[in-house]
């Protein structure tokens, strides 16, 4: 017996093995096409749902909010709604959010930004800071 035979095959001695180079690229570029539309679809699904959902919970926030008082001063904030600095902050990191994920949010963001900072500094008497409630509403009612 000899132990160093050649192992047996099912080829001609003169014929080349055939490549699997073809079939290894197709499998990486199958691969590479399947993932990059895998992840533009979902990518494209995430940013939107969450964006929207963000934006429709800061303006509900703000809905609950209630009417803001036009005037206060520091030593009346016992009056102010309970929450309500908690609720315009929240509406804010909501919105602040939506843009974040979607920059056509971005003036809605911007306005409840200008809302938050005239409610946490307690000047309610600035108009400005109304006029951006008011603005905020608008583009919420229509989301």
């Amino acid at each position: 017996m000899d132990v160093a035979a050649a192992p047996e095959t099912d080829m001609a001695p003169d014929e080349v093995p055939a490549s699997r180079r073809p079939l290894v690229l197709a499998g990486v570029i199958g691969f590479a096409i399947g993932s990059g539309i895998l992840a533009v679809l979902w990518g494209a699904s995430a940013s939107s749902a969450g964006a929207i959902d963000d934006a429709k919970a800061a303006c509900e926030t703000l809905d609950r909010m209630g009417e803001l008082p036009v005037t206060i001063s520091r030593s009346q904030t016992s009056l102010l709604a309970p929450g309500l600095i908690h609720q315009v902050t929240a509406a804010r990191e909501l919105a602040a959010a939506a843009a974040e994920a979607n920059k056509n949010y971005q003036e809605l963001s911007n306005h409840v930004d200008a809302v938050s900072r005239m409610v946490i500094s307690l000047h309610f008497n600035e108009t400005a800071g109304h006029k951006h409630l008011e603005q905020a509403k608008q583009l919420c009612a229509r989301i």
